[in-house]
């Protein structure tokens, strides 16, 4: 046991002389985590609350018009614009402001929409009630929606939906009156006006909860996971690269002399490496729970269940150090470690979810994502934090952690019996 314990002592010099490694592997994620969040969370609320520069140019003053512009211009995402600079805008002014990015969305509204509108639903109702069938529209109105070319593509069909929608209304508006006028001129009987009151069908939005319906998951929630999961992967890069330095400058095989068994220099590198993955965690969560509040940014709710949260950080952790294990054998320098280590764990990640979700990803990658080591350690910290699971619910998740553990280590081990004369 006085072996590895000195191996242990060993090891941790190793990690504290490494003050960039070290800056890497808690500084790094920690910025990571609050950056991150703080942009989701301020996006979320550029959503609800901030004001999207709109440029509007309204020809018809009746009822569509009328409109669109009232309801673009309540409170909202949309800070509503009619003049450029105190200019009365133009159609030609108006694309040429948004295309140079003043403004993010363009509306042109033509002259007499609403007259043709109008006309149209009464040539429609007017055929119904003489028994005529009309099956394409004569007159049709064409409101312009100009975008910047930077808009996002959900973003725009999230606003022509909402347009759309406010047309149909006028639309609806349109075709009760002309029936009530048609049934008025039949009817010896006069019909008063339908007043249709809006919003009948309402929408309760919430997040699918067994246990706590009514809650609903935040930015830290989504991002803390992610990034520590990405930050306990990077610890390869040291751990790698710690191998290798005692390979080059002959440590390894003093140790091997002394006489040092394999799995007492092994187990002290999982065991160092294994309360930094820990520290992480740690650091992290007190972050997403203390720092975050104070930041503005919401705090992270660890869920229902401790075991299952200390699996999954066992499991992964392992699950990196075995990662970093097999790169320290395989590379034959420090550099070689180090690109590879980086790019891998990076590419490892953006098929894993931690940038994208991943079912916004094509087919192809989403079948990719399910091999990534850190998209296994996401989703079973999402069905801790974001759906409540217990222990039960990250096994799967657990269980390919550390068979990708055992994996690697044995990797390790063959290897070096293989190529290395010195073991």
């Amino acid at each position: 046991m006085n072996k590895f314990r000195f191996l242990l002592y060993k090891d941790f010099l190793l990690l504290v002389r490494d003050k960039a490694g070290l800056a890497m592997m808690f500084l790094m994620p920690v910025l990571l985590v609050i950056i991150m969040t703080y942009l989701q969370d301020s996006t979320y609320h550029a959503v609800h609350e901030s004001h999207i520069p709109l440029l509007l140019l309204n020809h018809d003053t009746d009822s569509l018009g009328a409109t669109i512009e009232k309801q673009i211009g309540q409170p909202g995402i949309f800070d509503v614009h009619k003049t450029i600079n105190g200019t009365p805008v133009t159609e030609e002014a108006l694309i040429k402001a948004v295309a140079q990015g003043d403004y993010k969305v363009g509306v042109v509204v033509p002259e007499h929409a609403t007259m043709h509108i109008r006309k149209n639903v009464k040539r429609y109702v007017t055929g119904a009630f003489n028994g005529a069938s009309l099956s394409s529209v004569a007159d049709s109105v064409q409101v312009a929606i100009y975008f910047d070319p930077v808009i996002k593509s959900s973003f725009r069909t999230t606003l022509m939906s909402t347009l759309r929608e406010y047309a149909v209304r006028t639309e609806s508006d349109f075709l009760f009156n002309e029936i009530i006028s048609e049934v008025n001129r039949l009817s010896p009987v006069t019909v008063a006006d339908i007043q249709l009151a809006r919003n009948q069908v309402k929408f309760k939005e919430q997040y699918a909860s067994m246990d706590h319906p009514g809650k609903m998951p935040n930015s830290a929630q989504h991002n803390v996971p992610a990034w520590s999961m990405f930050a306990i992967f990077f610890i390869t890069i040291s751990l790698s690269g710690n191998i290798i330095k005692e390979r080059d400058d002959g440590s390894y095989t003093r140790l091997r002399v002394t006489p040092c068994p394999y799995s007492f220099y092994l187990f002290s590198k999982i065991a160092v490496y294994f309360g930094v993955c820990l520290l992480q965690f740690v650091a992290l969560m007190l972050l997403g729970i203390f720092i975050f509040p104070w930041l503005g940014l919401p705090a992270l709710d660890f869920g229902i269940s401790f075991f299952a949260l200390a699996l999954m950080c066992t499991s992964s952790a392992l699950a990196a150090i075995g990662y970093g294990v097999l790169i320290g054998n395989v590379a034959v320098t420090h550099q070689q470690a180090a690109i590879f280590a980086s790019i891998s764990v990076v590419i490892m990640a953006a098929i894993g979810g931690v940038w994208i979700p991943v079912f916004v990803m094509p087919h192809v990658m989403q079948l990719l994502s399910c091999i990534s080591p850190l998209n296994w350690g996401l989703e079973g910290f999402y069905a801790i934090f974001v759906r409540e699971g217990n222990w039960a619910s990250v096994l799967p998740e657990c269980t390919a952690s550390l068979l990708f553990f055992g994996l690697c280590i044995g990797a390790a081990i063959w290897y070096n019996k293989r190529k290395r004369i010195d073991l």
